[in-house]
C-alpha cells in the first residue's frame, strides 16, 4: 500500500516558498552572463503564463477592482502592462535599439502588426481594441530584451527557467492544497477541471507545453556538456521539474498541448538526426504538411485522435462552435477588427445553441479570420513562412537555438488548430515572438554547425554583421 503523504497547506506553502527562493538563489549564484533588465520579460512572462496583476492582490488580502467588463478589463492591470511596456523602452532606448533594423529584418511582422493596427478603424470597439493592441506591441518589446542580452541564448534559458520556478511549483501547490484557487469547472461540460496557476486548464496546458518543450530542448544540450558536479545538478534539475511538468499534464487533461508538445519535441530529434540533410528541412516540412492534409481530408485523422484520447469525434464540442461561428455574419475579407469579435452583443447570438456563451473560437485560424478576415489569415500564413525561412538559415549558423525554434514553429501551427493563442496576452503569443523576431548583431556571430553538416555546407554558413 503506498504511502500518501498530506501536508496542512499552511506548511506546504512555506515549503514551496522555501524552494522557490532556494531555486532563485541557486540560479543567481550561478552568475549567468545576463542583466539584470531580464526581469521584465520574466514579470511579463509569468504574469501571462499565470493570472492578472489585480487577481494575484486579491489573493494576497489586498482586494482592489478587477476587471468592469469584458470590454473595459481591469484598469490596474492596464496600468501595470503599461509601465512594463515602458520601462523595456527605455532598457532598449539605452541598448541602441534602433526601429529600423526591427522593420528591415522582420518585415511580415511588422506589417502582421500595422494591419491589425489599421483593423482597429472598423473596430465596433476601436478604443478597446487600441488598448489591446499596444497590449500586445508588448510581446516582441520583451522578446527584444532577450534578443538583444550580451548572451541570447543564455538570456532564453535564464527566462525559461525562472519562469518555471514560480508557474510549476505554484501550480501543484493550488491544485494539491488549495482547490479554490486551482480549480474551476469547464463551461463544456461542468465537470471539476484543474487550473493550476492559472485560470483555465488550457491554459494550464499551454504553459505546461511551453515549459516541457524548453526543458526537453536543454535537457538535450545540457546531455552533451562535460561530466561534472554542476552538469549533474543540472540534469536532476532538469529531470524534476520534466516530472513535476507531466504531473501537471495529467491534470489539465489538455491533449492539445500534449500532442503539440509530442509534434515540437519529434522535430527537434528530426533535425538532429546526421542523415537528415539541413538544406531540405523545408521539404520535408512541407511533405508532413501536406500528408496531414490528405490524411485530414480523405479519413478525418483529427476527429479520429479525438475519440482515441476520449473526446468524441468532435473534439470536444469544437467543431459544432466552428460551424456556428461561420454562420454569423462577418466581413469575411476584413473581419471585424483586431480583438474585437466577442466584444459587445455579437457573441450573444450564439445564446441558445450552448448552453453557455463562447469567448472563444479554440482555433487561432478561425479567431484569426474573424477578427482580420481572409487578410489577416494570409498574413499570419505569411508570417509563418517568414519565420520558417529565418529558422532554416539559423540551422546553419546557431543549430541548437535553430531547431529549439524550429520545433516551436511546428507545435504553435498545430495548437492553434483547437486552440486560440493568436490573442493578447497568450504566453504561446509571446514565445512565438522570440522564435519570429531577428535583431542584427553588433559583433560576429561564431558559426555552430549541425551534427552531420559537411564542409560545403559549412562555408554556407555567414553570420550577420551590423556595423
Amino acid at each position: 500500500m503506498g504511502i500518501h503523504l498530506q501536508l496542512p497547506p499552511s506548511v506546504a506553502s512555506c515549503l514551496t516558498v522555501a524552494f522557490i527562493i532556494f531555486l532563485f538563489r541557486r540560479d543567481v549564484r550561478e552568475r549567468p552572463d545576463v542583466s539584470g533588465a531580464l526581469w521584465l520579460p520574466l514579470i511579463w512572462f509569468v504574469i501571462t503564463c499565470s493570472r492578472g496583476l489585480s487577481l494575484w492582490l486579491n489573493i494576497f488580502g489586498l482586494p482592489v477592482s478587477g476587471a468592469t467588463s469584458v470590454e473595459e478589463g481591469s484598469p490596474l492591470d492596464a496600468w501595470f502592462f503599461l509601465i512594463l511596456i515602458a520601462a523595456a523602452l527605455y532598457v532598449l532606448s539605452n541598448r541602441g535599439v534602433r526601429l529600423s533594423e526591427i522593420v528591415g529584418n522582420n518585415q511580415w511582422l511588422t506589417i502582421f502588426l500595422l494591419y491589425c493596427l489599421i483593423s482597429i478603424i472598423w473596430s465596433d470597439f476601436p478604443f478597446v481594441a487600441f488598448k489591446r493592441w499596444i497590449k500586445i506591441l508588448g510581446h516582441p518589446i520583451m522578446a527584444l530584451i532577450v534578443l538583444t542580452e550580451p548572451n541570447p541564448k543564455e538570456a532564453l534559458i535564464r527566462l525559461m527557467k525562472r519562469c518555471a520556478y514560480v508557474v510549476v511549483p505554484v501550480s501543484i501547490l493550488f491544485i494539491k492544497y488549495y482547490p479554490e484557487l486551482g480549480r474551476a469547472f469547464e463551461p463544456w461540460s461542468g465537470f471539476a477541471i484543474n487550473t493550476g496557476i492559472t485560470t483555465d486548464k488550457n491554459a494550464l496546458g499551454a504553459d505546461c507545453l511551453i515549459l516541457g518543450f524548453f526543458f526537453f530542448w536543454y535537457l538535450l544540450q545540457t546531455w552533451k556538456t562535460e561530466r561534472s558536479t554542476s552538469r549533474r545538478n543540472e540534469l536532476w534539475l532538469i529531470a524534476g521539474f520534466l516530472i513535476g511538468i507531466w504531473w501537471l499534464f495529467s491534470q489539465a487533461h489538455s491533449a492539445t498541448a500534449v500532442t503539440s508538445l509530442f509534434i515540437g519535441a519529434l522535430v527537434i530529434v528530426f533535425v538532429g538526426i546526421r542523415s537528415i540533410d539541413k538544406r531540405f528541412i523545408g521539404t520535408y516540412m512541407l511533405a508532413a504538411l501536406v500528408l496531414l492534409i490528405i490524411a485530414e481530408l480523405t479519413f478525418g485523422i483529427s476527429g479520429r485522435f479525438s475519440e482515441g484520447l476520449g473526446r468524441g469525434s468532435g473534439l470536444s464540442g469544437r467543431t459544432v462552435l466552428w460551424t456556428e461561428l461561420l454562420k454569423l455574419d462577418t466581413n469575411p475579407i476584413l473581419g471585424t477588427g483586431f480583438e474585437s469579435f466577442w466584444l459587445g452583443k455579437r457573441p450573444e447570438q450564439l445564446k441558445g445553441v450552448f448552453y453557455f456563451i463562447p469567448n472563444q473560437a479554440h482555433n487561432g485560424y478561425l479567431e484569426t479570420y474573424l477578427t482580420l478576415g481572409s487578410i489577416g489569415v494570409f498574413l499570419l500564413l505569411g508570417l509563418f513562412v517568414a519565420t520558417f525561412r529565418k529558422i532554416h538559415l539559423e540551422l546553419f549558423r546557431n543549430f541548437e537555438w535553430g531547431r529549439y525554434r524550429l520545433g516551436f514553429l511546428a507545435a504553435v501551427i498545430l495548437y492553434n488548430w483547437t486552440e486560440a493563442a493568436f490573442k493578447t496576452l497568450n504566453p504561446i503569443w509571446f514565445v512565438f515572438y522570440l522564435i519570429a523576431l531577428d535583431y542584427p548583431r553588433t559583433y560576429l556571430t561564431v558559426a555552430e554547425s549541425p551534427v552531420g553538416v559537411d564542409r560545403s555546407e559549412r562555408d554556407m554558413e555567414f553570420a550577420h554583421v551590423e556595423g
